[in-house]
């Protein structure tokens, strides 16, 4: 499996916008080769919809049948990157790649919303450290955009450092990471070409 899965077509990231289809490769991804059918169980969707949509998945490159097939009569999948990434600003310069950045944005948040939803739900079953380990928070700090792309870098490894350093611990459990970086301008107008307002 390869590191980065680097998206420049719209149509390729609209693909994988698609709730189902996103769920389906996070879970190729975490959980490793699956067949339609231990997938459709895992996502409580018919098995012949979880084909489509691997399908699908592998007409845009993110998954492919695993050589390593147990079963003759059933393929198995396997993702092919470890992450997805694409340039907003390039994506930006169509109505199409706009549409396609923003509709995976969204679906970045609707999975946080889901993440968070189901801990709510199973808050109990965790136990009081993993409660108090658990949460959100958010800052509003000054940086350059060079500074950005640096700090969600960083921020990424760190979590797959520890997640190095943790491998193995009877005490770790699958941590689901968000994190978001975007600009914003006081509430006082729209941002000046360049950059935020500034307070008059």
């Amino acid at each position: 499996m390869s590191e980065v899965f680097r998206v420049t077509d719209p149509r390729t990231l609209k693909a994988v916008a698609h709730p189902l289809r996103g769920r389906l490769l996070g879970l190729l991804r975490v959980d490793g080769p699956a067949t339609a059918t231990e997938l459709a169980k895992k996502v409580g969707e018919s098995s012949g919809s979880t084909s489509y949509h691997l399908r699908e998945l592998a007409r845009y490159g993110f998954i492919e049948e695993d050589p390593e097939q147990r079963d003759a009569r059933e393929r198995r999948w396997r993702a092919r990157h470890r992450y997805t990434s694409w340039s907003n600003a390039q994506l930006a310069g169509t109505p199409e790649g706009r549409e396609a950045a923003a509709a995976a944005r969204r679906r970045q948040l609707a999975i946080l919303a889901r993440d968070h939803e189901a801990f709510e739900r199973e808050m109990d079953a965790w136990g009081a450290e993993w409660i108090d380990a658990a949460g959100m928070s958010d800052e509003t700090v000054g940086l350059t955009p060079v500074s950005a792309v640096e700090f969600r870098r960083r921020a990424m490894e760190l979590a797959r450092e520890l997640a190095e350093r943790d491998a193995g611990d009877p005490a770790a459990e699958q941590v689901n990471v968000h994190l978001a970086v975007f600009p914003c301008h006081p509430d006082n107008g729209p941002a000046k070409p360049g950059g935020p307002a500034k307070p008059g």
